[in-house]
């Protein structure tokens, strides 16, 4: 029984404590454009307080009595349950993110008044309970540590619930009022634990606890005892900041929802549960050995620069997270002390976690101008590698040894670099073919110093700053600049005809550096496309009809406005404002419409103070990359553009995107306002348009009435037509407080 109730307790708070991530993060999602750094951002704040907790564990359990912590304890987990505001969760109203610096420090202010309380609670239980239970007369209470494994079964339990079960079932509000009940059984099996510790374990005065201490560091030199605790950091440290990479990775290019912010963390929690169970079931050596390859394949995508399909990105970044997280982990687990020092341990590795996800989240932001922290913790991932199959030697082997951990590295850099050039002196164009020459080239070369910790470490540092040399799909980078909404790079393909403004791996704006042709919409955007048949059907019915577009690029809509119309954009991320209007990049602005208003901020939150009925056409074009914020196609974020909108307006949303299909979404939301709706599918683009600039692009728009849509939905000149867009019978409406990216994802 004794057993059970703990097993059972630590499933409960882990759970939890899990659930309430994702749960929280989606809540503050809509604030801030769905950007994956929100996520990033929970992830720095929960991890602090992870540390919180393991220290408020071992600081009671080092200077109280057994009886006294357990009275101590049993009165901190129920405070939350006493303060009213503490549960259920509620955003604070009111609170308003910044515009004109980064979030970062707002966002953690939220996070604490929000969640701060009951998530340091439910932090400290791991090593109190696991302490609790060391101290009693059960027969496994020597290595409580297994009871870790059960503790990470429960948060696993609870981030893959969230998105498969919480999500698409249940409203926010629903889900909070649900986890304040969970909470409640939590009180009570904690409750239940201090009962049974009480009467089945004995008194450990905190003299005891201090002469326990005393002579572990007396048979451990200081010295040994703090080498040993820096080790604990750095192993615990490369999982955690490469569990933030990975997901920085994945949802810089894929949709940032719960499901793929939830995958990293939950294999990397898999990894604790499997090395810290009594029978692991996979064998550390054989991790070892292949870990190589999987640090490789992490690392070429980010090299190579290629956007790969969904069902191929995915496994390549999920394995190498799972596989380095269970080399380093399954490291901490042999290395683990004995109970006496159970609540250090688990506080030295909370601060190595603390530590991984401040420098991502925190520190990368600001020192780099890409996402570098991902290959360089790879790279540290490669030189904590354990040795494995190398022989002892001495004198002159050994030192030859040596000098080539240096100098193969070193042919490896200059070789992948000397062809890096040559590809672009020739002017040769980034193919499927050219990347896999090369980079499997450089792979086979660099998995030949597998065996050798620091070979390999050298090896991938060798690729990987060759690789800088190199190209890719973003052509001649002429400007890169990061901020907490993501990674903008300016850059000329390699024909040196275009300019183009991508952000992270999506193409947001396109100029030809023709002067001929530097006032032509290109991409999406072009006058042959759809885009060019909405603003001219809607210049036709109300040619003095202001217009709003949500979401910047590069400006190419500036350039399809009518002369007697005025524009006003509305766009989140500052660096996007301060690239479209510098003319030494794009000119869209500066030669089309040089009185634009641009409004930076949240367009939900800005287009409030806009006068009502004030635009004729309200373009929304925030839903071309990948984290799309969800929160503007809900029916209160409908309700808002129809109350700016003024009669016979019309609404066009531009939906091309790469991994979601936002088509039933729009037309559920249609119907639920009784709007009329189209769709044009402009797909059948050829190459010669294609080598032009112009791109594939999906439109849909949407008015009060048929009549106002009539120009289009009429237009027979046209090689795509405008139809109706068809609805599905199983779409739910999305609203402030419910909506399922999950379902609307394309998977190939």
């Amino acid at each position: 029984m004794l057993l059970i109730v703990f097993i059972v307790s630590m499933f409960v708070s882990a759970t939890l404590l899990f659930l309430v991530e994702p749960m929280i993060a989606k809540m503050l999602l809509p604030l801030l454009g769905g950007t994956p750094a929100v996520w990033n951002t929970c992830l720095v704040f929960f991890q602090v307080m992870l540390l919180a907790g393991y220290s408020y564990a071992y600081v009671t359990m080092k200077w109280l009595g057994r009886k006294a912590q357990i009275v101590v304890h049993v009165a901190l987990v129920l405070i939350p349950l006493v303060i009213v505001s503490a549960l259920p969760f509620h955003l604070p109203y009111g609170w308003e993110p910044p515009t004109h610096y980064s979030p970062v420090f707002w966002l953690l202010g939220v996070l604490l008044f929000t969640v701060g309380l009951p998530f340091f609670v439910l932090s400290s239980t791991t090593p109190v309970l696991q302490r609790w239970f060391g101290d009693t007369d059960h027969e496994h209470a020597h290595d409580p540590y297994f009871l870790y494994a059960a503790s990470n079964v429960g948060s696993l339990a609870g981030l893959l619930a969230y998105p498969i079960l919480l999500e698409p079932l249940l409203r926010l509000s629903q889900q909070s009022r649900y986890w304040k009940s969970g909470y409640v059984v939590f009180v009570l099996m904690t409750v239940a634990c201090a009962v049974l510790v009480w009467r089945r374990g004995g008194e450990l005065a905190p003299a005891d606890a201090n002469q326990a201490e005393n002579l572990s560091a007396r048979v451990t030199p200081a010295k040994e005892v703090w080498r040993q605790r820096l080790r604990w950091i750095v192993l615990a440290f490369v999982p955690s900041s490469l569990m933030i990479g990975v997901t920085t990775a994945l949802t810089t290019d894929v949709p940032a929802i719960p499901l793929f912010w939830v995958l990293p963390l939950a294999l990397y929690l898999i990894s604790f549960a499997l090395v810290f169970a009594k029978r692991p079931p996979i064998s550390h050596e054989w991790l070892i050995r292949r870990e190589p390859f999987f640090i490789l394949a992490a690392l070429i995508p980010v090299v190579s620069q290629v956007k790969m399909p969904l069902v191929v990105l995915l496994p390549i970044y999920l394995l190498g997270l799972f596989v380095v997280a269970m080399v380093c982990h399954g490291e901490l687990a042999r290395s683990r002390p004995k109970v006496d020092r159970l609540t250090e341990f688990y506080l030295w590795i909370s601060v190595g976690g603390v530590i991984g996800g401040i420098f991502n989240s925190l520190v990368a932001p600001l020192v780099f101008r890409s996402v570098l922290e991902f290959p360089l913790v790879l790279i540290v991932a490669a030189l904590l590698r354990p040795a494995i199959d190398v022989q002892p030697m001495t004198g002159t082997k050994l030192l030859w040894a040596k000098r080539k951990d240096w100098l193969l590295p070193l042919a490896l850099g200059l070789c992948m670099t000397a062809i890096f050039l040559w590809i672009a002196h020739l002017g040769l164009k980034p193919s499927r073919a050219l990347n896999i020459l090369l980079f499997g080239y450089a792979t086979l070369w660099c998995l030949s110093f597998g065996k050798r910790p620091l070979r390999f470490a050298m090896g991938v540092t060798a690729l990987f700053l060759a690789s800088l040399l190199y190209e890719g799909s973003f052509g001649r980078i002429l400007h890169t600049e990061r901020s907490f909404f993501g990674v903008s790079r300016v850059t000329n393909d390699v024909t040196g005809r275009f300019r183009y403004l991508f952000h992270g791996g999506t193409v947001h704006g396109i100029q030809s550096l023709d002067p001929a042709r530097s006032r032509e919409p290109l991409a999406y955007y072009t006058r042959s496309g759809p885009a060019g048949e909405i603003f001219r059907a809607e210049q036709a019915r109300m040619p003095h009809a202001d217009v709003a577009v949500i979401g910047l690029g590069a400006g190419a809509l500036a350039c399809e406005l009518g002369p007697q119309q005025s524009l006003t954009y509305y766009e989140i991320d500052p660096t996007v404002v301060r690239l479209a209007q510098n003319p030494e990049y794009f000119t869209f602005l500066s030669q089309c419409a040089p009185r634009t208003n641009v409004i930076l901020g949240d367009a939900r939150l800005k287009l409030r103070d806009a006068p009502d009925g004030h635009y004729g056409l309200i373009v929304l074009d925030a839903f071309s990359g990948d984290t799309i914020p969800m929160h503007l196609v809900t029916r209160e974020a409908l309700a808002l553009y129809l109350r700016k909108l003024a009669p016979g307006g019309v609404l066009a949303f531009h939906i091309s995107n790469l991994y979601l299909q936002l088509s039933p979404t729009l037309a559920a939301l249609a119907d639920d306002a009784r709007l009329v709706d189209f769709t044009e599918d402009d797909t059948a683009v050829s190459q010669q348009e294609i080598d032009d600039g112009k791109f594939p692009s999906k439109w849909v728009v949407m008015a009060r009435s048929e009549a106002d849509v009539a120009a289009l939905s009429q237009d027979v000149s046209s090689p795509a037509r405008w139809v109706r867009v068809q609805a599905r019978p199983d779409a739910r409406v999305w609203t402030d407080d419910y909506s399922n990216l999950l379902s609307i994802i394309k998977w190939h």
